[in-house]
C-alpha cells in the first residue's frame, strides 16, 4: 500500500470528476490563500523554502494578487505561484469540495474510498496502457502512470507474463506523470534475478521524520525478464514516478534511457485539504537513489540516447534487435533478425511476418 496520501493525491489528479463552481467571495479567497500558506510552511520538504513562499503568498494576498473569484482560476493562479516560487513542479491547487480525504498527509483512506480509488483506476486499466510483441520478439510496455500496488499488482502480472519469452524489453513512459513508488519496485522485480533484493530509492519525508526503503522483491509471480536487454522510453513530459523507473534503472545500469530529458520531478508527496474546497498536492520528501546519493529533482533524467521523443521507440528497437544478434548462436535465425533489423534501420513499415525456426 503506499503512502495513504500518495494514493489520495493520485484519484484528484488523475480520476476526480469536475466539481461546480460557484464565484468566491474575498473572505473565501483569502480563508484558502492563508491555508495554502500555513501548509506549505509546515509541510514543505524545505522548511525554508517553505517559509519564502508561505510568506510570499501571504503578501501577495494583500497586495490583491489573487483576484480570480471562479475557484479553478484561483486554482490555476496558487499552482502557478507555487512553481514559481519553488521550481518544484509536484506543486498543485484544485478545486475539489467533494474530496474527502485527509487534512494530513499521512491521514488513510476509508474502506469505501479505496473501492471508490479502485474503480477509478481500474478505467484506466491501472496506468498499463499496451503491452505488444514487436517484430524481432522485442516486447514493448506502455506505462500512463504507477496505480498503488495493491490495485495495479495483477495486471503487471499478467502485462509481464505476457511478454515473458521476449528476448528485450522496451518500457514506454514516455507519457507517464508518476504514482506508487511501491509498484514501480514490483515492476522492477521482473528485471532482476529471482531471490535478489536491489535497493532502488529512498524516500525521505520531513512531516513523518522517516526514510521509506523501496527493494525488489525475493519473488513474484511468474518468469522474470532478469538477464535480457531493457530500453526504457522518456520524453520531456515523462514526470515523478515516470521519472524515477528510468532513474533507477539507469542508475543500476540495469536498462538504457532512450529519449528526451525528463521533466524533473522528484519530491514526493500528498494531497492536503484546504479551506472552501480547496486541496493542495505538497512535495513533502525527497528521493534518494543509494547509488548516485541524487535525484531528478529540477534536472530531469539524462537519456543515454537523446533523441527526440517520437522516434525513441524505432530507435529503442533497434538497439534492442543488435543486441539481441550479438546473443544468438542460431544462423538461420541469425540472417532472419539482419533482415528485419536492415528494414527497421531504414524506417520501412511494412515488415515481415515470421516465425521462429
Amino acid at each position: 500500500m503506499p503512502a495513504p496520501s500518495l494514493l489520495l493525491a493520485l484519484t484528484v489528479m488523475v480520476a476526480a470528476p469536475p466539481a461546480a463552481e460557484t464565484p468566491l467571495t474575498p473572505a473565501q479567497r483569502q480563508a484558502v490563500v492563508e491555508s495554502l500558506a500555513k501548509v506549505v510552511r509546515e509541510q514543505y520538504v524545505s522548511p525554508e523554502v517553505g517559509e519564502r513562499t508561505a510568506r510570499r503568498l501571504l503578501r501577495g494576498l494583500q497586495q490583491g494578487s489573487y483576484p480570480q473569484e471562479q475557484p479553478d482560476r484561483l486554482a490555476e493562479a496558487l499552482s502557478r505561484e507555487l512553481v514559481a516560487a519553488t521550481g518544484d513542479r509536484h506543486f498543485r491547487v484544485h478545486f475539489e469540495p467533494d474530496f474527502h480525504g485527509s487534512s494530513s498527509p499521512d491521514g488513510e483512506p476509508s474502506a469505501a474510498e479505496k473501492a471508490r480509488f479502485r474503480r477509478a483506476f481500474g478505467r484506466q486499466n491501472f496506468g498499463v496502457a499496451q503491452a505488444e510483441v514487436l517484430p524481432g520478439n522485442v516486447g514493448l510496455l506502455e506505462l500512463r502512470f504507477f496505480a498503488p500496488v495493491e490495485f495495479s499488482a495483477g495486471t503487471i502480472t499478467a502485462a509481464m507474463a505476457f511478454l515473458a519469452h521476449t528476448d528485450a524489453l522496451i518500457l514506454d513512459v514516455r507519457r507517464n506523470d508518476g504514482g506508487d513508488p511501491d509498484s514501480i519496485a514490483y515492476l522492477c522485480s521482473y528485471l532482476f534475478p529471482e531471490g535478489s533484493r536491489v535497493h532502488l530509492n529512498d524516500l525521505r519525508y520531513r512531516t513523518r521524520n522517516e526514510v521509506r526503503q523501496y527493494w525488489t522483491l525475493p519473488t513474484v509471480p511468474g518468469p522474470r525478464h532478469a538477464g535480457k536487454p531493457v530500453y526504457v522510453l522518456t520524453s520531456a513530459r515523462t514526470f515523478s514516478g515516470g521519472e524515477e523507473l528510468a532513474y533507477d534503472l539507469q542508475a543500476q545500469k540495469r536498462a538504457t534511457v532512450v529519449g528526451e530529458t525528463t521533466g524533473g520531478g522528484a519530491n514526493p508527496g500528498g494531497a492536503v485539504i484546504l479551506a472552501e474546497g480547496f486541496v493542495a498536492f505538497v512535495p513533502s520528501g525527497r528521493a534518494v537513489n543509494p547509488i548516485t546519493k541524487r535525484n531528478w529533482e529540477g534536472v530531469g533524467v539524462k537519456p543515454d540516447l537523446a533523441v527526440p521523443a517520437a522516434q525513441a521507440a524505432d530507435v529503442a528497437h533497434v538497439q534492442a534487435l543488435r543486441a539481441i544478434l550479438k546473443s544468438q548462436t542460431d544462423e538461420e535465425y541469425r540472417r532472419k533478425l539482419e533482415r528485419l533489423l536492415a528494414m527497421v534501420e531504414r524506417g520501412e513499415r511494412e515488415r515481415p511476418v515470421y516465425t521462429r525456426p
